[in-house]
């Protein structure tokens, strides 16, 4: 019987808990047709009908370096990617499938040259893999729901074995876990209805990949996709549990707990506009004033922040994507220690932003203008050892004025005369308690 060693696994997620940011790149194909990575299911496009984008795919510009030196300068600690997405094609040179990038005009192996590229960089290595795949000819086509073919009686799942689906899979992330060197974070997508856990030989995955590679973070997709938990929020885990929970498009009202109250380790992915995969026609993107919130949000509730980018078909990430990772990154520069190492306080969130911890310092952040001196509600004058703007190291007083002194139960941080805040975005304080 399985028994979760809670010990073993805080230890193998500290430096996932500590890192808190990074990059999802979500490319193949599909940044072809530049509609998405689930064109070929909601366009219902058939093998033949896809199939000239394999012919066509030859990535010109595909310099891993500039994407990994790209996501280190926004903060970023780790990156994610597809290495296989929904469409069954496969970025990297697997001995069991002619559908890969090492067929096709460019003959490149693109995941070996990307986890080069990344730990070069200094960053965790991440990839991506789907549970589904719509080239597979024994994944099931008609009766599937998200298959192309679905409700299509031309293409009966009669005949197709499961089992030989489910053995190419298991060969298929064996080769990604033995051939690319130590990757640290895999990411799989994503279980739904009957297509669950042991459907998927759920199990023996596990106990192979955590043999190939002892120290690898897994998501929780084994189980379920990214609107619900996975069995680690209960007293019993399941042997293929995930070690983090992976909430999509949306950040946790309240966090994540599990059933007996404790914090949970989590991580939000979003994209920067609609899409994950390249979209041309998708220009609606979140500003990076609005993303450094939300980067910001995810920590103080105990999350990470997985930022996705979708490359276009010659490999080169989009303009407005790196506009937004630059001034997110120039932020970082200067308040990147009130994000990392940090998470969740027991103070209770301010009206003007929200709180992040390190140890005995709280990082007050300040996202809207106060009248007069900044509330530091919860926090005793007597706590307080000294408190700076964690931008530039400055001097912080604890306010003793007339104003402040009518609230005697409230301690407040005096930002001088301007009552324009110097971050606009986010002006961060950094208040070290005494005696902790």
């Amino acid at each position: 019987m399985y028994v979760f060693d809670r010990k073993e696994y805080r230890k193998r997620m500290e430096w996932y808990v500590n890192a808190r940011f990074g990059m999802f790149i979500h490319w193949g194909l599909y940044s072809i047709p530049a509609r998405g990575e689930w064109v070929r299911s909601t366009e219902r496009l058939t093998d033949e009908e896809y199939v000239k984008y394999f012919e066509e795919f030859d990535p010109k510009d595909y310099n891993p370096r500039v994407w990994a030196r790209l996501a280190k300068d926004a903060g970023m600690k780790y990156m994610v990617l597809t290495a296989k997405h929904h469409d069954g094609f496969c970025l990297f040179d697997s001995q069991y499938t002619d559908f890969k990038a090492t067929n096709t005009k460019c003959r490149r192996d693109l995941v070996k040259e990307y986890v080069e590229a990344v730990r070069a960089e200094g960053l965790k290595v991440g990839i991506y893999y789907s549970l589904l795949d719509w080239h597979h000819k024994d994944f099931p086509h008609c009766g599937d729901c998200n298959h192309p073919m679905r409700g299509n009686s031309e293409y009966p799942d009669e005949g197709r074995n499961w089992n030989n689906y489910v053995e190419y899979m298991h060969n298929q992330l064996r080769e990604l876990c033995t051939n690319y060197g130590k990757i640290d974070i895999l990411w799989l997508d994503f279980s739904y209805g009957e297509m669950s856990g042991e459907k998927w030989q759920a199990t023996k995955l596990v106990n192979m990949v955590r043999s190939l590679q002892p120290d690898i973070i897994i998501n929780n997709r084994l189980e379920t996709a990214g609107s619900a938990f996975s069995s680690l929020a209960t007293d019993h885990p399941l042997p293929y549990h995930g070690d983090f929970i992976s909430p999509e498009q949306i950040i946790p009202p309240s966090g994540i707990r599990d059933t007996n109250g404790n914090p949970m380790i989590w991580e939000s992915c979003l994209t920067m506009n609609n899409s994950w995969g390249f979209n041309a026609g998708d220009q609606y993107f979140k500003p990076a004033s609005m993303l450094i919130r939300k980067l910001v949000e995810c920590v103080s509730k105990g999350g990470n922040m997985l930022l996705n980018v979708g490359p276009d078909a010659y490999g080169n990430i989009p303009e407005q994507s790196c506009a937004i990772l630059m001034e997110i990154g120039k932020w970082m520069k200067k308040n990147g220690k009130s994000i990392y190492n940090c998470g969740r306080s027991n103070v209770e969130r301010p009206e003007f932003g929200r709180i992040t911890q390190n140890g005995n310092k709280l990082y007050f952040h300040i996202f809207d203008n106060t009248v007069g001196p900044v509330p530091l509600q919860g926090i005793s004058g007597d706590q307080v050892k000294k408190i700076r703007l964690i931008s530039n190291g400055a001097e912080i007083p604890v306010a003793n004025n007339w104003i402040s002194n009518n609230y005697p139960d409230v301690t407040f941080a005096d930002l001088g005369q301007n009552p324009i805040l110097p971050d606009p975005i986010d002006t961060v304080l950094e208040v070290e308690l005494a005696g902790e």
